[in-house]
């Protein structure tokens, strides 16, 4: 936050939040509370001067010995807190840049602080010292800071360390023996923040005291505390990337930590730490052992997230990694059964599937059967999360059994799969069908084992969609060579329909007045005659049903109830399954003998009965709990097409036989080279998926640094890795600057690396073929916006009184407006203006050029 619009380096380091009122400031009122007022009226005060230098007022320089006579001796601890803000963002320097002579006063306050019998005050005053950026306001002070470091509490030590750091980093000449006094300052102190920050500053400032220090205490570095174990292991990284020679000293280190630590943030740096150290298989298993004890102890989702991306990115970066962790697969998934949120879940199951081989499927697979048996229970997760959770299991078994189909398959975990369709999770379902008919496609020696189950669990399901799919899997893949299975279907479908024909069923169950339809109601309407597409009449009747509303419903087989309800799209579903189911027993009884022809004749007589009670069920105007069902014309033309298949599939008569050949050809051959060729594409759509997903994969771990070379010292040192280091160089070099490296990394700085162009701020006002055209360069300065506009004559006239009108909408204020101006032919000019903000909000900056064309007008 700059702090003044005349010295844009005055740069404000704490973010204040500042006031968004307008309101005037009295210069009179205000120094007359800084001299007069009491101690609430003085912090109002000095908050409004610091408000007032924060927008960019001019500081009024005559309040500065105010300022040091009045309010700089009181020793109230807010007013204290606010002068070192009003002392980093006033003004130091005069006009001729020189220090001004008050601020020698405002130093040897600085001094009184710093030996302040307060340890509070002395602390905040080191860390103020740390923003200062006047050497001549700190060369006084050096020696009160060096006795600083020898105070009695931790919390001057700890901020004088970083006093002495910010010091030398911005002015060397200061205190040249900085290095040699922290290492001496670490050797003796026993606090754990004291010296993590002395370590730290040794790491930046001389990296082979660093090394010697970390040296020296190598063996007892696991007794440190959590935070100096931190920035060991951070040294020990970039100086092993520097130096890879380096590393055979510091694994034995790495190791000890790895396995002794109790921080998990200490282990999970030391892990990461081992692999860039060693790519050993025993390195590599107990970096991946590290992380997946992170994940089975820490409860915090993020933290979870963090380390399995972690342990992903070794399984596709380390040779060896993943066979290493194909061996820690069951102590991967074990995460399942501690994580909470479905993210983790997911990312667990996806790595558990890359590194599933045959050796590990059989233990996978049962503990998946395990997770699914927990969904049912819904006292575990909410039953959204439940239903998507089971959804991801299911999923990952559907890979699974695809990969390895003749090690999986089993009795036990298709009943454990079919199981849920009885449940209210229709996705799930849903993708159980989905994996039933790709399964089946793919694997044609399980098909027998797959039909059985389903025809197991067809009569426990109570979803339409689920039903359809079911049914459609019964009519393709049932056995040709198995008429028993086929029978079986048939038996099933008649279980799930009920008595047949269906409207005769349910009018004599009225009529015997049962008692499982006492509260049905059957009402009688006169018939109505209709004219046929011959011209003949049919008779059609109007019955009115209303079913029960109590448990009755259940007692219902399921395929009627949906036919009740109006539901005729899955009698289509039936008709087809129906169509296939009479074709493949007609083919499998190949038995000349008159005793087959008849069973044949039965079986197509049953499906045509079937077929025949649903059109009659469709047109019979059923009043259903006060609706009216009737099929639609789709679905009765279906419905027909299949009972007119059925009346011709023991056709004799010549002409007519090539129907049923047809007919066979697109109910069995047809519609499965269709399946075949959908499950082509969806496979081929998944590859070229999971191909533009390894193409556009780029690593960026969560905990990567950031380096900005804009924001680094001339003097800091800088530890990169190699990569780094090489691309720091190559763009320095790109653009003039040079770049030097020592022996563990150092990098000087870039002047102005990736400095932005001038042009990216060009904006253009006017179209190219406007008589006038212009274009803006917008300049912000703090709290100024600076517009340069280039209006060029692209006529062959002069335009006299060319103005540039502007208006602002929003806290903008228009300080100066552009004068008039008089533009030859083809002639450009460079017109300036300025507007002021007044805060953060959006504005908006308009306007238009007016001409005085009465030359231009006459001349055309």
């Amino acid at each position: 936050m700059a702090a003044s619009a005349s010295n844009p380096e005055s740069i404000c380091y704490t973010l204040i939040s500042v006031q968004t009122d307008n309101e005037s400031i009295n210069e009179m009122n205000l120094r007359n509370d800084l001299e007069k007022g009491d101690t609430k009226a003085k912090t109002e005060a000095l908050k409004k001067l610091i408000y007032m230098i924060l927008n960019g007022e001019k500081f009024p320089p005559n309040l500065l010995m105010i300022i040091i006579r009045y309010i700089l001796p009181c020793q109230d601890h807010q007013i204290k807190k606010l002068l070192l803000i009003f002392w980093e963002i006033v003004p130091k320097r005069g006009p001729d840049g020189k220090l001004l002579h008050e601020m020698i006063l405002v130093c040897d306050a600085y001094r009184k602080d710093l030996q302040h019998p307060n340890e509070y005050i002395r602390g905040s005053t080191l860390r103020f010292l740390c923003k200062l950026k006047e050497p001549e306001l700190l060369e006084p002070l050096m020696a009160t800071i060096r006795g600083c470091v020898e105070h009695r509490h931790s919390y001057v030590r700890r901020n004088a360390v970083l006093a002495i750091f910010k010091i030398y980093v911005n002015f060397e000449f200061l205190i040249p023996d900085a290095p040699e006094l922290i290492l001496d300052f670490l050797s003796r102190e026993t606090d754990a923040s004291c010296k993590r920050n002395a370590f730290l500053m040794l790491i930046h400032l001389d990296q082979v005291k660093a090394l010697d220090y970390l040296n020296s205490c190598l063996d007892q570095i696991t007794s440190f505390n959590d935070i100096l174990q931190l920035v060991c292991v951070e040294l020990i990284y970039k100086v092993c990337i520097a130096n890879p020679s380096e590393r055979s000293r510091f694994i034995r280190a790495i190791y000890n930590l790895l396995n002794t630590s109790t921080s998990a943030s200490v282990r999970y740096e030391a892990a990461a730490t081992l692999i860039t150290l060693s790519q050993a298989p025993t390195a590599l298993k107990a970096a991946a052992t590290c992380f997946i004890d992170i994940c089975l102890k820490e409860s915090d989702n993020n933290v979870k997230l963090i380390v399995l991306d972690r342990v992903i990115s070794l399984k596709e970066s380390a040779s060896g990694a993943e066979k290493v962790l194909q061996e820690l697969i069951m102590d991967i998934l074990r995460i399942l059964n501690v994580a909470s949120d479905l993210e983790v879940k997911q990312k667990v199951l996806n790595l558990g599937l890359d590194l599933i081989t045959s050796r590990n499927v059989e233990e996978m697979v049962h503990l998946l059967k395990k997770e699914i048996n927990k969904t049912q229970n819904e006292s575990i997760l909410a039953n959204e999360e439940t239903s998507k959770y089971r959804q991801l299991l299911v999923g990952t078994l559907h890979s699974i059994c695809l990969k390895y189909p003749d090690v999986l398959v089993t009795d036990q975990l298709i009943t454990t799969l079919f199981e849920l369709l009885s449940m209210d999770d229709e996705v799930t379902a849903q993708m159980i069908i989905a994996f039933s008919r790709e399964f089946i496609t793919k694997n044609p020696q399980h098909k027998s084992l797959m039909i059985s189950k389903i025809l197991e669990a067809f009569p426990s399901v109570r979803n339409v969609k689920v039903h359809r799919g079911l049914i459609w899997l019964l009519g393709e893949f049932c056995e040709e060579s198995d008429p028993m299975q086929i029978q079986e279907t048939m038996n099933v479908i008649r279980t799930c329909l009920g008595d047949i024909p269906i409207v005769d069923s349910e009018l004599k169950k009225l009529e015997e007045g049962e008692a499982n339809e006492e509260q049905s109601v059957t009402s009688y309407t006169a018939p109505s005659k209709l004219v046929t597409a011959d011209g003949s009449y049919a008779a059609q009747s109007a019955l009115s049903i209303v079913q029960s509303k109590s448990g009755d419903k259940s007692k219902i087989p399921p395929l009627r109830s949906y036919l009740l309800n109006g539901e005729y799209f899955i009698g289509t579903a039936l008709a087809n399954c129906l169509v296939k189911l009479a074709l493949k027993f007609k083919q499998s009884k190949k038995d000349p003998k008159e005793a087959a022809a008849k069973i044949i004749n039965s079986f197509i007589a049953e499906c045509m009965l079937i077929l025949t009670s649903i059109l009659h069920l469709g047109r019979a105007k059923l009043q259903t709990n006060g609706n009216v069902s009737v099929i639609n014309e789709d679905d009765f033309e279906r419905v027909a097409l299949c009972l007119m298949v059925l009346s011709q599939i023991n056709s004799n008569n010549a002409t007519s036989s090539e129907i049923p050949q047809l007919m066979k050809s697109v109910f069995l051959q047809d519609m499965r080279s269709a399946l075949g060729s959908m499950l082509w594409s969806t496979k081929q759509e998944k590859e070229e998926v999971k191909q533009e997903k390894k193409k556009d994969k780029r690593f960026v771990e969560s905990d990567d640094h950031l380096n900005f070379s804009q924001l680094m010292s001339k003097n800091q040192e800088m530890f990169e890795n190699q990569f780094e280091l090489s691309l720091s160089q190559a763009i320095g070099g790109n653009i003039g600057a040079t770049a030097t490296s020592s022996t563990y990394g150092k990098v000087s700085h870039i002047a102005d690396l990736l400095s932005t162009s001038k042009l990216s701020k060009v904006t253009q006002l006017t179209g190219f073929s406007d008589p006038v055209y212009a274009e803006c360069y917008v300049n912000v300065n703090q709290y100024d916006i600076c517009l340069d506009v280039l209006i060029v004559n692209q006529t062959n006239d002069t335009l006299q009184n060319c103005t540039l009108e502007l208006s602002t909408l929003g806290d903008l204020k228009l300080v100066e407006r552009p004068q008039p101006i008089v533009l030859a032919p083809l002639d450009f000019a460079n017109i300036k203006a300025t507007v002021k903000v007044a805060s953060t909000e959006n504005g908006i900056i308009f306007g238009n050029i007016g001409l005085c064309l009465i030359s231009f007008l006459l001349s055309h």
